[in-house]
């Protein structure tokens, strides 16, 4: 880690490190390599304080890895010229090395304790680098973005100070997947996921799986925001949290919510939620086409939505960082259990869009989507535009290559969900000059009218297949079709 050089002088004594733990580590490894395997998990060159103690810890594992014995003998060619060392005593250190090699039996706790006195330096460096650019006035530096970049640079410090990681043995694999397979079984509609509230969808895909990225993509129209805002009000309405011990509340049940609005405002998707809750139309909400009855029912709804754990950015042009910034900053302070964001076309990596690398930038999205959905252990559903594409064929129901820079979210999502309405499009289609051809139209139209079709296009971990799904246009939701009216399921990969 970084040395902290802009410390003041009187400072720099007490920077947190132990010469004597770099020291006994460094002869126990000299005395038997072996212990090597114990510490290079999470141990690396860059967590000694002292630059010539972190080189020695480097080249031992370099000997060790190539299977040549490491001892102060061995290691003499790569250091009779160092200047560090001369300044220790030349050569003869590597032998003190050995000779005071501390307790083998404590080697893994000298390493942790070098590990943690890096952190504890690298947190210092960050300290000094937020005051020393909060000091700074500038017009492209914005207090926004170094906070952003303050919450980036603590979360990376501490996932680097975690010792968790690397192999492990399958029972640990069998275990959580077994707690899957009961948690399922438990379930109430058995999924071992985070249900969507739609059960014909959750049957599809267990509910939604932790660490997945889920894309939800349409055309203009289609209702990507209503069918993401209803599982995320679907899950909000069912969360149950019991008391950690750390005074924290843990869900049990349903989900805490993140919705990053880059599109809509949060009182035009409270509207929407109003509107669903007590089953009248937004669009005579927002005219106040509505009777005193029909204010009691919204009043209503409105009682019943406040409790819920539904949290609304309504950020426009929110940047990625920001974006993942603000996640973290939820799930450490309140709980998250769920990120929707609406949606990707309108984000970029850093807060400015370059149209000459769209596409590299569409990438470093979703790579960061999906980077979140792990490291925070929950689903991130992401909605997509789709390209014009989908317009020009015979067939409008959507596929992978629709999707507008298509590669890096086919390649980077779990789930791909489509939205295809046929009446829709069928509506602009009726025939003028000929009745039977217009007859026809209209049985079609009475066929396919309040339907829609989710397409499960990809599903890492099921079968793909489409599902029909009930939509009320005037309040953009969407419901449960009749049972049995599923379409049939296909072979996914």
């Amino acid at each position: 880690m970084s040395e902290i050089a802009a410390l003041p002088q009187n400072e720099i004594a007490v920077i947190p490190h132990n010469f004597e733990a770099e020291q006994s580590l460094l002869g126990a490894l000299f005395m038997n390599n072996e212990l090597s395997d114990r510490v290079s998990a999470f141990l690396e060159p860059r967590h000694f304080y002292d630059p010539l103690h972190g080189r020695i810890y480097g080249d031992i594992l370099k000997l060790t890895e190539d299977g040549h014995p490491a001892t102060p003998v061995t290691l003499r060619p790569f250091f009779e010229s160092d200047p560090d060392l001369e300044a220790k005593g030349g050569v003869s250190y590597l032998a003190r090395l050995a000779a005071g090699a501390g307790s083998l039996i404590n080697v893994e706790s000298y390493a942790r304790a070098i590990h943690a006195l890096a952190v504890r330096r690298e947190l210092l460096r960050v300290g000094q680098e937020i005051h020393s650019r909060a000091r700074v006035v500038r017009m492209d530096d914005p207090p926004e973005r170094q906070i952003e970049d303050a919450e980036k640079a603590l979360y990376e410090a501490a996932e680097r100070g975690r010792y968790e990681g690397g192999l492990q043995e399958i029972r640990q694999g069998l275990a959580s997947a077994m707690d899957m397979a009961r948690q399922a079984m438990e379930s109430d509609r058995g999924v071992s996921g985070l249900s969507t509230g739609l059960i014909d969808l959750d049957d599809k895909l267990g509910g939604l799986q932790k660490s997945d990225l889920i894309i939800i993509a349409g055309r203009p129209s289609m209702g990507k925001t209503g069918l993401a805002l209803t599982i995320a009000a679907n899950a909000a309405a069912a969360w149950k949290g019991k008391p950690r011990e750390d005074g924290k509340m843990e869900s049990e049940e349903g989900a805490i919510v993140g919705f990053f609005s880059l599109e809509m405002s949060a009182e035009q998707l409270a509207m929407r939620l109003l509107a669903h809750s007590a089953k009248l139309p937004s669009n005579k909400i927002r005219q106040g086409k509505i009777g005193e009855e029909e204010l009691q029912k919204l009043a209503s709804a409105c009682q019943d939505l406040t409790p819920m754990p539904l949290y609304i950015d309504e950020t426009g042009a929110l940047s990625l960082s920001a974006l993942l910034a603000r996640a973290r900053r939820m799930k450490r302070q309140s709980g998250l259990d769920l990120v929707v964001a609406d949606y990707i076309q309108l984000m970029s990596p850093d807060g400015r869009r370059h149209a000459d690398r769209r596409v590299q930038e569409l990438g470093e999205i979703t790579q960061g989507l999906k980077a979140l959905a792990k490291e925070l252990d929950i689903p991130v559903v992401a909605l997509s535009q789709l390209s014009r594409a989908v317009e020009l064929r015979e067939d409008k129901r959507p596929q992978l290559s629709d999707l507008r820079e298509s590669g890096a979210i086919e390649q980077d999502a779990d789930v791909v969900l489509f939205i295809y309405r046929e009446e829709y499009y069928l509506q602009n289609k009726e025939p003028k000059d000929d009745e039977k051809k217009r007859l026809a139209w209209l049985d079609r139209m009475e066929d396919v009218a309040g339907l829609a079709e989710i397409i499960i296009s990809k599903q890492r971990h099921g079968p793909i297949g489409s599902v029909k799904m009930r939509f009320e246009a005037e309040t953009t939701s969407f419901y449960d079709h009749a049972p049995g009216d599923r379409l049939p399921d296909q072979t996914g990969d």
